[in-house]
């Protein structure tokens, strides 16, 4: 039996801005499915977090663990939706990983590693996306949020094939807007810098910090994003944006 609260996958959700996203479209009303690959316990308190942010709504969550870079385990995930809730209204393609390489390294990457980065950054989402598909067009308000980067039109980031497979996230998200439209809407978010748990064990969080310190200077409202300013750009798109498609935020 199909939920009569909405349903969306957040993928990578177990921290940062995935979690963000889960818990603010929780508290909105949406049935949450989770996903994690190694930190499943995280994901399962986040979960807690989304049921008590979604009580008075009666929205529920769940965790569907896998690894994006799978094709079986996106099909795994979207049949955990429609299993548990019966429907999925929006996907949000948000899980992530790269490995930190000056560009100007060019041995810094081997093949295997630069291949790795695309299969969770850019095959992954499509994966997800052809898994939820189906479901999505059935909603009647189907919508994708892909979460990309600013890399992708800067150059910069942490790797050469960090920002490629971004920049290719985000012709993907263009051409997709347009081959499934009408029924589904597909837009991408591109944060900058956002200080995240992450960004703690990426960078160490004395390093972190310092980051943040020097983004605050030079942006002009001297303030490091934070997971919960990207999640409110997402749940825009998801939630609130029905006119809006093939934009890259």
């Amino acid at each position: 039996m199909s939920s009569a609260n909405p349903t969306v996958i957040v993928t990578g959700s177990s921290s940062g801005m995935g979690a963000a996203t889960a818990i603010k479209l929780a508290g909105l009303g949406w049935n949450v499915v989770l996903n994690a690959s190694r930190s499943v316990k995280d994901a399962e308190a986040v979960a807690r977090k989304c049921e008590q942010a979604g009580k008075a709504r009666g929205a529920k969550a769940i965790v569907a663990a896998g690894d994006v870079a799978l094709d079986a385990d996106c099909r795994k995930i979207a049949e955990a939706a429609l299993k548990a809730f019966g429907r999925i209204d929006a996907l949000v393609n948000n899980a992530g990983t790269t490995k930190a390489v000056p560009a100007a390294n060019l041995d810094g990457l081997d093949a295997a590693e630069f291949q790795r980065v695309f299969a969770v950054n850019l095959v992954g989402p499509f994966q997800m996306i052809r898994a939820s598909a189906p479901a999505l067009r059935k909603s009647g308000r189907g919508s994708i949020v892909n979460v990309s980067s600013n890399a992708a039109v800067t150059g910069a980031g942490s790797s050469l094939a960090y920002a490629a497979s971004k920049g290719a996230l985000n012709t993907m998200t263009l051409t997709l807007a347009r081959a499934l439209g009408p029924e589904i809407r597909v837009n991408a978010v591109l944060p900058g810098f956002v200080h995240t748990p992450w960004q703690d064990r990426y960078q160490g969080q004395a390093q972190a910090r310092h980051v943040a310190e020097h983004y605050r200077s030079t942006v002009a409202l001297k303030r490091a994003t934070a997971a919960e300013d990207i999640a409110d750009a997402v749940v825009w798109f998801v939630a609130g944006a029905a006119a809006v498609t093939g934009q890259l935020l």
